[in-house]
């Protein structure tokens, strides 16, 4: 039986009514988007329903403050200045921004808490690359020539971001572009979209001037598909489903804009017969229900070896046991809610699906009544094989897939077996085995007896179809640039026609 935390009725709690940042300027919608909190509920926010029209105005605002304000033209260290004030500006009010995370989406309040600390050292390493963004000079191309490569901003981003860690994945995307010089328009998913526009504020604030941030809740349909195929849009960064990124990356086609995009995850953990199972029980626990599985990282997959699958499963089976689910209000929660009735139903069909295929319940596999929002067991499926829907496709929720292996080749095989190729871990002491299969697992991140760590210095994306680009890491402020060759001749030119 896993340990539950009951949720708590938001008795006391008046719901939110937010606007929109369009042009420096907070704006209503045509009609009002209401947030439910999936843990309790009610509704505790509301939101604009930002029209095509809506859009318009946002990319019309962006263009014009690229085209003629001071942004782009500002110093490196005048942009890092700000984006410095910006981050001391969501560290003071960091408890409100995860409150707001916690109510919107169901993560637990700790976890929350965590995800503000995080994006806190992300905005300060974006205003220290904000002043190391440079070119190259060559001046090896002869005696009559020297050539300069510059970095320029790109222009207007377009930045879409998803609903199951609202607040972190702006941080991954809005403050690279703005230390690029970029201006932007930003549309949060319409389920969780209080934090984005707390930034709105923050960024006033802290000096971004008007046009250079503006932000728009609404649906994809509505709002983000004029944000994907705008004539003048220069770039688009998005992250969501494989499926999205699928439309936004034909939306782009049409113009022919630069397309980053952060996709899905389908993500092995390989474990082999000398790992250190303690560590690795902990680590695949936190792996497959951290953030309630709703997570592009997370391990989902377990590929063990034969000769220790049944110790493992059951070792994690006992300590999955112990999981707080629950209240995300309450601080003890480790796991908390699910974030629609309709995913909530969309996870359960796939445990109903891997077991009329052959798999077994190794724990859980049912959503859980507590009175008030929803929630999902923790869940184990063993029994599991490759060509499963449950081990191919992105469930996105707290189930976690066992299979097996026998030999290194065939491990390799079972980890890339799948369309996706974000993250992966590997579990040994021998670090020749590690060394095996960080190279030839394809994903963008393999952990070696870790999983789930990160760093801003540390590039994160995917492979094949879990997505395209990278975020994070130096060269992030460089993804929202072009390069511009500057070609100089010194001296007289040679006449070519009088050869």
């Amino acid at each position: 039986m896993t340990a539950h935390v009951k949720p708590k009725a938001l008795t006391d709690y008046k719901p939110r009514d937010f606007r929109m940042l369009i042009d420096g300027a907070w704006t209503k919608g045509a009609g009002v988007i209401e947030r439910v909190a999936p843990g309790h509920g009610s509704v505790v926010s509301r939101y604009p329903a930002g029209t095509r029209a809506d859009a318009e105005r946002a990319i019309a605002a962006a263009r014009k403050a690229f085209d003629d304000g001071p942004w782009p033209n500002m110093t490196g260290a005048e942009r890092s200045n700000i984006l410095l004030r910006a981050a001391d500006l969501i560290a003071a009010r960091a408890d409100e921004l995860a409150f707001l995370d916690t109510i919107e989406s169901g993560k637990p309040i700790s976890q929350a808490k965590g995800e503000l600390g995080g994006a806190v050292d992300i905005w300060r390493y974006a205003a220290a690359l904000a002043r190391d963004l440079h070119g190259e000079s060559y001046n090896t191309l002869g005696e009559g020539t020297l050539g300069v490569v510059l970095r320029e901003a790109i222009g207007v981003v377009s930045i879409i971001t998803p609903w199951n860690f609202p607040f972190l994945i702006v941080s991954q995307k809005l403050p690279f572009a703005l230390a690029a010089g970029c201006t932007t328009v930003v549309k949060p998913s319409e389920l969780t979209s209080g934090s984005t526009l707390v930034l709105g504020e923050i960024l006033l604030e802290a000096g971004v001037p008007a046009g250079v941030v503006n932000i728009l809740t609404g649906t994809g349909p509505e709002v983000g598909s004029v944000m994907t195929t705008h004539p003048d849009v220069d770039m688009i960064s998005f992250t969501g489903s494989t499926g999205v990124g699928r439309l936004t990356m034909a939306n782009a086609a049409q113009t022919l804009k630069k397309v980053s995009l952060e996709l899905g995850g389908k993500n092995p953990q390989i474990v082999f017969p000398d790992a250190n199972l303690d560590e690795f029980v902990d680590a695949a626990v936190f792996g497959a229900y951290f953030n309630a599985g709703e997570c592009c990282n997370a391990g989902s997959r377990l590929i063990l070896h034969k000769s220790i699958a049944a110790d493992a499963t059951a070792r994690i089976a006992e300590l999955a046991r112990k999981v707080k689910v629950g209240d995300p209000l309450d601080p003890a929660t480790q796991v908390g809610a699910i974030i629609t009735p309709q995913h909530l139903e969309k996870i359960g069909g796939y445990v109903a699906g891997a077991s009329q295929a052959g798999a077994s319940v190794a724990l859980g596999g049912e959503a859980l009544d507590l009175g008030l929002g929803q929630f999902m067991a923790p869940t184990i499926l063993s029994g599991v094989t490759s060509d499963m829907a449950v081990a191919r496709e992105e469930v996105f929720g707290p189930v976690l897939s066992v299979l097996t292996f026998e030999t290194t080749e065939e491990a390799i095989r079972i980890a890339n077996a799948i369309d996706y190729g974000l993250s992966a871990g590997v579990w040994s002491r021998d670090f020749d085995t590690c060394l095996t299969i960080g190279r030839k697992v394809r994903a963008g991140t393999v952990w070696m007896n870790t999983f789930m760590d990160g760093a801003s210095e540390l590039p994160f994306g995917g492979y094949r179809q879990s997505g395209l680009g990278r975020e994070l890491g130096r060269h992030a402020v460089e993804d929202y640039t072009e390069t511009k060759t500057l070609n100089m001749h010194i001296g007289a030119r040679t006449n070519w026609w009088a050869r």
